[in-house]
């Protein structure tokens, strides 16, 4: 079992992150025993930070104690291995638009403590604008202006030199031209606001998808 990233082990083809709630395999294929503690699997075909890693991501800015604001929590299964890596003293404010993702993600949240789902619209900001400001902003919208969302968001509650992580989905954003094209003119409206990290196709994981990983400027 080989450290990775802050609160992430890799061993061989698997990815795991200390349990924050031992005991609980919600959105787990296994817990393992590890040096006195309990690892949950992190499955890279579920959830697109994990693929990232897999594909060789080199650079993943979460950390404990982390204040993040997520965009598209949807169901909320990737939210939960933020959860584990954020810990306790950590807070991952999740915005969903649709109100049965949110009902499901409701328990998960009180079980775990350091979920604060929040029913709302990405594009409209200002409908969440009590939330401090955070550490990381990470954006999963399928949506068309998935990066002006991502930019609006993180002008409002990214603090300077704060980062942030975007999953581009091409064929959210035009299904006739090729994936290079969008990346590319994603990446380009990006750079006016952020600094880029490190990015990495997601395939096979997720077909037309684009991880990238950023710092504000």
């Amino acid at each position: 079992m080989n450290r990775i990233f802050p609160g992430i082990w890799r061993k061989g083809s698997h990815l795991f992150t200390k349990n924050l709630v031992p005991g609980d395999r919600t959105y787990s294929k296994s817990l393992v025993s590890w040096k006195g503690s309990e690892l949950r699997e992190w499955n890279p075909y579920r959830s697109k930070p994990a693929a990232a890693i897999m594909k060789g991501l080199k650079f993943f800015p979460l950390a404990a104690k982390a204040k993040v604001l997520y965009l598209g929590i949807a169901f909320g299964q990737t939210s939960t291995f933020f959860s584990d890596i954020v810990g306790k003293e950590g807070i991952i404010y999740g915005v969903e638009i649709s109100e049965r993702c949110l009902r499901d993600i409701n328990p998960i949240a009180e079980k775990r403590g350091n979920i604060v789902p929040i029913l709302g619209d990405a594009r409209k900001p200002e409908e969440y604008d009590w939330i401090e400001k955070v550490d990381l902003v990470y954006e999963d919208v399928a949506s068309d202006d998935q990066t002006p969302i991502m930019i609006r968001n993180c002008e409002r509650f990214l603090k300077p030199n704060g980062f942030a992580m975007i999953a581009i989905k091409a064929r959210s954003i035009n299904v006739v031209k090729r994936p290079e094209e969008i990346y590319k003119q994603e990446i380009a409206k990006l750079k006016k606001h952020f600094k880029i990290l490190d990015k990495v196709k997601l395939d096979p994981y997720e077909k037309d998808h684009l991880f990238v990983v950023m710092k504000r400027k």
